[in-house]
């Protein structure tokens, strides 16, 4: 496990980084517990609970070209594998609608957990 890649990874979140954590920390969504930037096999996640087995990305405008989309797609199949749901936000969305953001996040995890 890289810690120091993680934690560099937490002190460089983006403005939708810190909003999503802002409202997912303290376990202020549904009394859920998620971690920022939790490394996960190979890859990083930017919000993982591990209780409902869900997790959140937030995406720029770089997940749009086609090769990001690519590494994304197999990068969810795996994540999927191993029994975790994947919901992605764009960044834009996340400081547009953040209230909507939550609802969704909230309504994931609460279908994961009836599972």
């Amino acid at each position: 496990m890289d810690v120091g890649r993680a934690r560099k990874l937490r002190r460089n979140m983006t403005e939708a980084e810190r909003r999503l954590w802002a409202g997912l920390r303290d376990r202020r969504l549904d009394r859920l517990k998620f971690r920022r930037q939790h490394q996960f096999g190979p890859y990083y996640v930017d919000f993982v609970c591990i209780e409902a087995r869900l997790i959140v990305e937030a995406d720029g405008s770089q997940h749009r070209e086609e090769t990001r989309a690519w590494y994304d797609y197999h990068r969810t199949k795996w994540f999927e594998k191993l029994g975790y749901r994947v919901v992605r936000f764009a960044n834009g969305e996340i400081l547009k609608r953040p209230a909507q953001v939550f609802e969704a996040i909230a309504a994931a995890a609460r279908d994961n957990l009836k599972r």
